[in-house]
């Protein structure tokens, strides 16, 4: 594929020194690791479309004449941002590169506990919001339990891990 250099690049400065490490395929392959990224991808999936409907709200809300606090403009866009992100990430772990699996796993556990403190930041956002920022936490947190199941914390082991058993 003519992308290959170019993901190739952005896997290096998305994973570091773990960039090039791959899991076994029989790992990559198991019916339980393609289960868990279809689901991982359809939550993903029913995150972008609350983010966008996130931002058709503050939009219609500010067409309307109502007052749209920065707060929830830049919250927009940061969570759609950073769907695309993990989108990328699940995406590459899907394909076995164990940094993009880390990298996933890492964000689906901060990122809820980070939104649902800022949700109970009082006044910081409207009521819709703060029930779009709950939803979307819980979301991310179902994400985060297909991820750390013991058969995905397995298969995305360190290489010189050893072998369970």
């Amino acid at each position: 594929m003519a992308l290959d250099p170019l993901l190739l690049r952005l896997d290096r400065l998305a994973g570091g020194r773990q960039a090039g490490v791959l899991i076994a395929e029989e790992d990559r392959q198991h019916p339980r690791t393609r289960r868990a990224f279809t689901w991982i991808m359809w939550l993903l999936t029913v995150e972008l479309v609350i983010g966008v409907g996130a931002v058709v709200v503050a939009v219609v809300l500010a067409e309307d004449g109502a007052h749209v606090p920065l707060a929830v403009w830049m919250r927009t866009l940061v969570v759609l941002a950073m769907t695309a992100t993990l989108f990328y990430f699940a995406w590459r772990a899907s394909l076995g590169w164990r940094w993009a699996y880390q990298r996933l796993r890492l964000f689906a556990q901060i990122f809820p506990v980070i939104t649902l403190v800022m949700a109970a930041i009082p006044g910081l956002y409207p009521t819709w919001m703060v029930t779009e920022q709950i939803v979307f936490s819980l979301i991310m947190i179902g994400i985060a339990d297909f991820l750390t199941s013991d058969h995905m914390r397995h298969a995305y082991r360190r290489p010189d891990a050893p072998p369970a058993g």
